[in-house]
Parts: C-alpha cells; sequence; structure tokens
C-alpha cells in the first residue's frame, strides 16, 4: 500500500466521539478549505458506521453549506432517520465553529436482486494504452502554471488517467465531455463499504472540471471562484475501487453562475456500477482568487 493511499485511509478513519458522534480531520497539505471529496467520504463513513454490515450504501445527497477549515477537526453526526425493512436512511451534518459546513442524507439497502438494464460505456482507450500521469513529459508539466504543475507532481492516493489532458494545459474552448481512468493508487481493504467511501471522496475530482471546458478555462485560472455546492451518488452495484473505472462525464448546462456535471462510473468490462451528478459555483473575479495567485 502506498503511503498516499495509507494517509487516506487514516483520513477516512473517524475516531468515534459518542453514539452517533464522529470525529475527522483534514490533511495540512497548504490548501485554505477542505476538499469538498473529503466531507463526502467522511460522511458516508460516519453513516456507514451506525449501520449493520448486512447493507451497504445505495445513494448519498448532500450539500456544501460552508467552507471546510482544515486546521481544525471536523465533527459528523448522524440522525438516525429510519431503519426499514428494506432500507435505513441516515442524515448526517458535518460540523466546525459551531456550524453546519455540509450536510447529507445517505440510504443503505439490504442485497437483493431484480430487474436490470444499463446504457452501454463508451468505446474508449483502456487505461493501459494511456500515459500514467508520472510519465508525462517535463517539458508538458513545465510549460503549465505553477499550481498545475504542483498539482500533477505530488503523490496522490487516487490513480487518474484522462485521456485527454489538453483542458489542463490550454485554454481553448472544448466540448463539456470527459473520460477518466480512475482507481486508487494501491490495494484496498476487502470491506466493500470502503470501496464506496474512497470512491466517495474520489468523485470530487475533474466532475466540476467538465463545465469548465467549453469556457475555455481550467480550475487554476487565477481569477476564476469554483466551489461544490452540491453532490449526488448512486451505487448500483459492487465493485473495487483498486480496480480501473471509468469515470465518464458530461456538462449539459452552466447558468447563473452554476455549472452542472454528470458522471457514470464503469468497470473495465462495461458494467455501470455508479453514477454522480453535481452543481457548482463558477465565478470570475476582477482579481485573483486568494490562494491562488
Amino acid at each position: 500500500m502506498t503511503k498516499a493511499v495509507e494517509n487516506l485511509l487514516d483520513l477516512l478513519d473517524l475516531e468515534k466521539l459518542e453514539e452517533n458522534l464522529f470525529r475527522g480531520t483534514s490533511p495540512q497539505s497548504g490548501w485554505q478549505r477542505v476538499f469538498g471529496g473529503q466531507v463526502i467520504g467522511q460522511a458516508l463513513v460516519a453513516a456507514s458506521r451506525t449501520v449493520g454490515a448486512e447493507r451497504q450504501a445505495n445513494s448519498l445527497h448532500g450539500y456544501f453549506l460552508r467552507p471546510g477549515d482544515p486546521k481544525v477537526p471536523i465533527i459528523y453526526e448522524v440522525d438516525r432517520i429510519r431503519d426499514g425493512g428494506s432500507f435505513t436512511t441516515r442524515r448526517v451534518v458535518a460540523i466546525q465553529h459551531g456550524h453546519a459546513i455540509f450536510s447529507m442524507s445517505a440510504s443503505f439497502q439490504r442485497v437483493e436482486t431484480g430487474m436490470e438494464h444499463q446504457i452501454e460505456m463508451p468505446d474508449v482507450p483502456m487505461p493501459e494504452d494511456l500515459m500514467p500521469i508520472s510519465e508525462i513529459s517535463d517539458e508538458l508539466i513545465s510549460k503549465a502554471p505553477e499550481p498545475v504543475q504542483k498539482y500533477w507532481k505530488r503523490e496522490r492516493p487516487i490513480e487518474l488517467r484522462p485521456l485527454d489532458l489538453g483542458q489542463y494545459f490550454s485554454r481553448k474552448k472544448q466540448e463539456p465531455v470527459q473520460h477518466v481512468w480512475v482507481r486508487a493508487a494501491s490495494k484496498l481493504p476487502d470491506d466493500p463499504r470502503i470501496h464506496q467511501c474512497v470512491l466517495a471522496y474520489a468523485s470530487d475530482m475533474t466532475l466540476l472540471d467538465t463545465a469548465l471546458f467549453p469556457h475555455g478555462i481550467n480550475v487554476f485560472v487565477p481569477n476564476l471562484q469554483v466551489a461544490s455546492l452540491d453532490h449526488a451518488m448512486w451505487f448500483h452495484s459492487d465493485f473495487r475501487f483498486d480496480e480501473w473505472l471509468l469515470y465518464t462525464q458530461d456538462s449539459p448546462r452552466s447558468a447563473g453562475g452554476r455549472g452542472f456535471s454528470r458522471g457514470s462510473l464503469y468497470t473495465r468490462d462495461g458494467v455501470l456500477v455508479a453514477s454522480a451528478v453535481q452543481e457548482g459555483l463558477m465565478r470570475m473575479r476582477d482579481r485573483p482568487v486568494p490562494g491562488k495567485g
């Protein structure tokens, strides 16, 4: 297991303070606010720990209410809304400085069978046919803005292999569509709930970026203010997140200072295992956003 993945699992291993009350921390990486995927993943961990092991998450719906402060712990309070015959419902509120920074509802279901159908996975190259981020030429990286260089060069717990990296290094307007192979950077424990929580963490990566492509900008533009507003996921079937999943994304619309993106996650043999949607804030400021230049 790589150190980055080990650190991520430690990040998701919340401390139990009391019944229905948990505490999480943030990595001290220099970011001015907590990564949205971290809060989603930790909130799902908190909810999962109040549900019997025979039930797994089938959906979650979350709202980002305030920026998270990485310097102080996050308290997760779980409300046991309902324990039904087939479904269990939980509500989680993440709290810092006496205020809610994130709220989430999550549903858990016992395993059952039923009617099945799915749309086909796009016909794209396999991850082995794409260049790993670690092998991108230094020349290409050196031409990128400093924040981009730092982002791509540091060790991360999630391995990404986009089909097209051009969106992150140019200001060319492009269609609001992208395909990214994703997985944990090393093997994860066999517990399926861990795979769900790590995928929830990773699902916040690249999704809002897709809504920026038609505007010829990316998240590293100094004057751009971006932030996740809400995030939802559906888990359709079992998967392992230490094996490659294709994260295929599109953005049907941006308006009102908000961008809307959708994502589907497929196994390499074409099984649709999870879906995600997100709306995010997208504002161009007159001066650089603090922390971006």
